[in-house]
């Protein structure tokens, strides 16, 4: 049942390491995680109809969590049915190997497209037999290879794959067809944040640090499992059926156990002063780069745009020296909380735990 491959199958898929020649293909990579990043260029997706359906898919034999997944208002599926249901399948493979179960696009209903990302397009999907709702990113493999974003896609689905949280978007697994990689994604019913922001101006108090506890509450998770995001921002925050904010872009993500690196990435309005600085050869960063973003982050919430936004040239400049100026309409708790974050000195940031702790967060959060 397709809906339970979804869950069964396809939790920890990646693409095979050779793709340094060009060449896109399935492997199971369980429990591994890339550390190296290549500085690319992100590359413009296609404009296409919605994939046709002849995609192949690879197999994964990891099991669910047992987290609820809400399809549509009070419907749900639940991870623990997904792996009882595909049990014994499973043991059949053991006993009648080699046997591959397919997972292919025909078994989807396409709806409308959803958005566009930096390599491709998304779209609402329901499973055909039991209308498991989610999203379907298409991928391009010549744009792929083209852009030399190989190694970066992989590392996204190796990273986000092995994610459970609740206030990070889900990736079930993906399949692919000899043109095309297709990401099976959790569906965010209420769509993406940085359009509720535009549409909005600037979000309250109460509704900024919710957004706030809630992304410090997943970075926290992150940074446990050693991986540094690199570039929170509201184009990267999807918004769930129930309201709470979800992290959805890994692109730029590393897995970092020595949670230190060089790379220079992500996007210059939240890069922080160790980023944009000269960086010799034995200087690096460490996941308090997130730290900094996040302080940006909540001067857009409560103010409407990024604190150091101005001319590129100007912009390095006001981050490394963080100067900027807070309103006079944002709350004395809240503008504490923003200049304890962007702060020049990264040792000197607020920790995840104090954000969490803090009374402006406390306040609006009990």
């Amino acid at each position: 049942m397709a809906s339970c491959i979804l869950e069964a199958h396809l939790q920890s898929l990646s693409i095979s390491d050779q793709v340094g020649k060009g060449q896109l293909s399935k492997v199971v990579s369980e429990n591994r995680v890339a550390s190296t990043l290549e500085q690319v260029e992100p590359t413009e997706s296609s404009q296409g109809p919605p994939p046709r359906t002849d995609a192949k898919c690879s197999r994964d034999s990891s099991s669910p969590s047992s987290a609820i997944f809400y399809v549509a208002g009070s419907e749900r599926a639940s991870y623990r049915q997904v792996e009882g249901i595909f049990r014994d399948r499973r043991k059949a493979r053991m006993i009648q190997q080699p046997v591959v179960s397919r997972i292919h696009l025909g078994m989807f209903e396409i709806g409308k497209p959803l958005g566009k990302g930096k390599f491709g397009r998304v779209y609402l999907a329901r499973e055909r037999d039991h209308g498991f709702i989610c999203a379907l990113k298409v991928l391009h493999k010549s744009e792929l290879r083209e852009g030399r974003v190989e190694r970066q896609v992989q590392r996204e689905i190796e990273i986000q794959s092995n994610l459970r949280h609740p206030n990070i978007l889900r990736l079930f697994g993906h399949f692919h067809d000899s043109k095309r990689i297709f990401l099976i994604l959790e569906f965010a019913g209420q769509g993406e944040l940085y359009k509720r922001l535009r549409k909005a101006g600037k979000f309250s108090e109460p509704r900024a640090a919710q957004y706030v506890a809630q992304m410090a509450n997943a970075l926290r998770y992150l940074h446990r499992k050693h991986v540094i995001h690199r570039d929170i921002k509201p184009e990267n925050i999807l918004v769930g059926l129930h309201g709470e904010g979800k992290i959805s872009d890994f692109g730029w993500s590393v897995h970092a156990p020595g949670n230190r690196r060089k790379t220079y990435c992500g996007t210059l309005d939240y890069l922080p002063p160790e980023m944009v600085t000269t960086v010799t050869a034995d200087q690096c960063y460490d996941d308090k780069v997130d730290l900094w973003a996040l302080g940006v982050l909540t001067y857009e919430f409560l103010v409407g745009e990024a604190p150091f936004e101005d001319t590129p040239a100007m912009t390095y400049r006001r981050i490394a020296r963080a100067d900027m100026k807070i309103p006079s309409f944002v709350s004395a708790e809240a503008a504490n909380l923003i200049k304890s974050l962007l702060v020049v000195n990264p040792e000197k940031r607020l920790s995840l735990e104090q954000i969490q702790q803090h009374p402006w967060v406390v306040k609006h959060c009990r």
